[in-house]
């Protein structure tokens, strides 16, 4: 069975999140800087069964797109074209960041690893795929 993956992409640092063969769960799988997504797409792809890509998708509070979709949008449009037996989803990231940041609070983890953005961007990556993953079960269109 297929995978999704989910990118939470950001104007250094790329989150990836990736569903078990199922669909049901979202695991962390990397942290990139935003160079290196190409390459590792590659080869990602290369050795695992991806259906499709779930991309986190800023929006403001009054539901419009935010200043990151200046460079959010190209990657989407580029990904499409690279990859065109591939769906690409959006999926509202509101609060992802911040939900991340205090999950590793609750999880005990200390302050200095929690300043780590490269252990914030994975994170951010499986509530965004948990989120879609969680709707598309329930049968709710996303």
């Amino acid at each position: 069975m297929a995978r999704i993956l989910a990118i939470d992409y950001g104007k250094k640092r790329i989150g990836l999140a990736v569903s078990d063969p199922f669909c049901n769960f979202a695991v962390a799988l990397a942290a990139l800087e935003v160079k290196e997504i190409w390459n590792y797409l590659n080869g990602y792809l290369k050795n695992e069964q991806v259906e499709g890509f779930v991309i986190g998708y800023p929006k403001t509070m009054r539901n419009q797109g935010s200043e990151s979709l200046t460079y959010i949008n190209p990657f989407i449009e580029k990904l499409s074209k690279k990859y065109p037996e591939m769906y690409v989803e959006l999926f509202d990231e509101r609060f992802t960041s911040s939900m991340a940041k205090q999950a590793m609070i609750e999880g005990g983890m200390p302050k200095m690893k929690r300043q780590d953005k490269s252990r914030v961007d994975p994170l951010s990556a499986v509530l965004i795929l948990q989120g879609y993953l969680d709707l598309k079960n329930k049968g709710i269109r996303v």
